[in-house]
């Protein structure tokens, strides 16, 4: 997957989770976040999801292209982004055009599953949240944020993270955040996670 096929496509997913999903859900009362689903991610109550390039809602279901507000409308909602609930999201405006590259659509959404099974394994009783905001797969244990990101500018590809909120400095700690790991470096996420919180905890 050549990196630049891969950053387009991660930021126009980010921008339909924040402008297509997670914006309308919060004006209809549903708060921000989202979930993972198979094949991509989608609102709470599942009604509005992304699997692969395409936007499935009640309506029927829509290619990921146009613009956002063009690929909101199809489907009776407006593109709405969340400046007044955060300022860290991806700045994408309602009439940009969405490309996407359907393997790299893939590729996110599978790293997007891995996250969220192994975030499951390692502490079944949090529910994991798809954040519009930094477009990541998350749960927070005792102070500890615990994750997926599909890639930003820390790492352009999709990666694990163990980041605590106290700082802590070793080998394992390798950014300003925490700790990360390419996803195509690890066999086992879970491995990685409960590393993260052994160290924590001695």
């Amino acid at each position: 997957m050549d990196e630049r096929s891969l950053a387009v496509t991660r930021r126009s997913l980010h921008g339909v989770a924040e402008l297509v999903l997670a914006g309308p859900q919060h004006g209809r009362g549903g708060g921000i976040r989202l979930r993972v689903v198979p094949g991509g991610f989608g609102t709470i109550d599942g009604d509005f999801r992304v699997e692969g390039d395409a936007l499935v809602a009640p309506a029927g279901t829509v290619r990921l292209t146009g613009t956002y507000a063009g690929l909101a409308a199809a489907v009776g909602l407006e593109a709405r982004r969340l400046d007044e609930v955060y300022s860290g999201g991806p700045m994408i405006a309602p009439h940009e055009h969405l490309e996407i590259d359907p393997a790299a659509a893939r590729l996110l959404a599978a790293a997007f599953a891995r996250g969220d099974a192994a975030l499951r394994a390692f502490a079944p009783g949090e529910t994991p949240v798809l954040w519009p905001e930094h477009f990541d797969v998350g749960i927070t244990v005792d102070e500890v944020n615990y994750g997926v990101s599909p890639g930003d500018d820390h790492l352009p590809e999709p990666y694990a993270y163990v980041g605590p909120w106290t700082p802590r400095t070793g080998a394992f700690w390798n950014a300003p955040f925490g700790a990360t790991r390419p996803l195509a470096e690890l066999s086992d996420v879970l491995e990685f996670f409960s590393a993260g919180r052994s160290l924590l905890d001695n």
